[in-house]
């Protein structure tokens, strides 16, 4: 039978907060994201722009937190009592051990659904690559000519069509209507991208209109306006996102308000926020362009000018040689002449001034060697006064002796003889042999 050691039954001991955030860690890594739906009861918002409310529901209930820059992109005003879906992250709050929902999104039930769906339908594509930055495509600053797939009667087509007429008149537009909403609307989108393609390749489609004598597409438009969620939803379309990023050429998709997405968005070689920001990212202004081409037109004239006139005047001197070689001899041996004298001046003035400056150093060196000697005699004797004042001769002249044992030992200390020894003292003139004496008691 298998027993437990001690050592494996003694439990880890945690500090407090080291456990809040340990399970904080847990649920995140288990749980999050989350999309939770119940009531609202207590909803409050601080001064500070944040809100804090319960989620419940029959059989349980959550502490929420909505931070204020989730709070300010709520679009309607919640209620206690409201039926509601959070997409949030499951949290701990450290400073009381709650168990808490941070709210990224709040919205009424009713929308939930369809939300959910979108984001399953979301990770699913962006698993299969759908929505990777190294797939798609840059636009083509000049296209040849667009493809255009929006309803027959939006409004849409009205402000893509203005905009493009105002910025670039001479684009061919190929407009490929289709079905933006309700049953039926993203099969509708599918056939038209497809008739597109078929003209982006070469091909004549069969539901474009405006086909004829166009030149090949370098770019097409996928747009429609604003709405909700449900009637933005055929763009939400799986095989509509498989359409969309088999196009043979860069797609711009517009569709929707600046903060409307659609699956379509994420397919599409560049998102623009609106119809007509769509329009205006695949046509050049043409005012511009005709601008930049005149100037360009007048930088290339005045160069070949400027260019035609150096040939002329070469071939003006290259004539006039060889009509007159003697006088180009003659022009030659002048030159040859003038700079003879040149160089001759030139070498005289060199050597005058080298003379000139090898004389100041030679002055300079003169007077440097005598201002050294000057200073050099100057600190010797210096050194000769200090010296002499260090001489101890001088200090014997005062009536002082110096006295050494018979080893020659300066005798500094009296404990350095003793009774009866024979010492040496050196006087200013003179020296004495003397006897030491114990000393005298008075």
């Amino acid at each position: 039978m298998f027993e437990p050691s001690e050592q494996a039954a003694t439990p880890l001991i945690w500090e407090v907060g080291a456990l809040c955030r340990a399970v904080a860690q847990a649920l995140q890594a288990r749980f999050n994201p989350v999309l939770v739906r119940g009531e609202l009861a207590g909803f409050s918002r601080a001064a500070s722009g944040h809100c804090y409310f319960t989620l419940k529901d029959a059989s349980g209930q959550l502490r929420c937190a909505m931070f204020r820059r989730a709070a300010s992109q709520l679009d309607f005003v919640p209620r206690d009592g409201q039926l509601v879906q959070a997409q949030a992250s499951l949290s701990v709050y450290e400073g009381r051990g709650d168990l808490q929902l941070v709210v990224q999104h709040l919205q009424p039930v009713g929308q939930g659904a369809l939300f959910e769906q979108f984001l399953r339908l979301k990770a699913r594509l962006q698993a299969q690559g759908l929505f990777d930055a190294a797939r798609k495509r840059a636009l083509v600053r000049m296209p040849r000519a667009i493809g255009l797939v929006t309803s027959r009667g939006a409004a849409a087509l009205h402000d893509v069509a203005s905009t493009l007429a105002r910025r670039a008149p001479h684009l061919p537009v190929v407009f490929a209507p289709a079905q933006v909403q309700g049953e039926g609307a993203a099969a509708s989108l599918c056939a038209a991208l497809s008739n597109l393609y078929l003209l982006a390749q070469g091909r004549q489609g069969q539901a474009a209109e405006n086909t004829m004598e166009h030149p090949p597409l370098d770019a097409i438009l996928l747009v429609r306006g604003g709405g909700s969620m449900e009637d933005l939803w055929a763009f939400n379309d799986e095989q509509l996102a498989h359409t969309i990023v088999q196009s043979p050429v860069p797609l711009v998709c517009g569709v929707g308000h600046e903060t409307d997405f659609t699956i379509a968005d994420f397919c599409a070689d560049l998102r623009a926020p609106t119809p007509t920001a769509a329009a205006e990212l695949v046509a050049p202004v043409r005012s511009e362009e005709l601008a930049a081409l005149a100037l360009a037109g007048e930088r290339l004239r005045g160069a070949l000018l400027d260019q035609l006139d150096g040939q002329h005047q070469r071939l003006d001197g290259a004539a006039g040689r060889l009509g007159r070689p003697s006088g180009f001899i003659a022009d030659a041996g002048l030159q040859l002449s003038q700079r003879e004298q040149r160089l001759r001046h030139a070498l005289q003035l060199r050597l005058g001034l080298s003379a000139q400056a090898l004389q100041a150093r030679g002055q300079d060196f003169a007077r440097s060697l005598q201002r050294h000697l000057q200073t050099q005699s100057e600190r010797l004797q210096g050194l000769h006064t200090r010296l002499t004042l260090l001489d101890p001769r001088l200090v014997l002249a005062r009536g002082y002796a110096l006295l050494s044992d018979e080893h020659g030992q300066v005798v500094v200390r009296a404990r350095q003889v003793r009774t009866g020894q024979a010492v040496h003292a050196e006087l200013a003139e003179g020296a004495l042999e003397l006897t030491v004496q114990p000393p005298r008691l008075f």
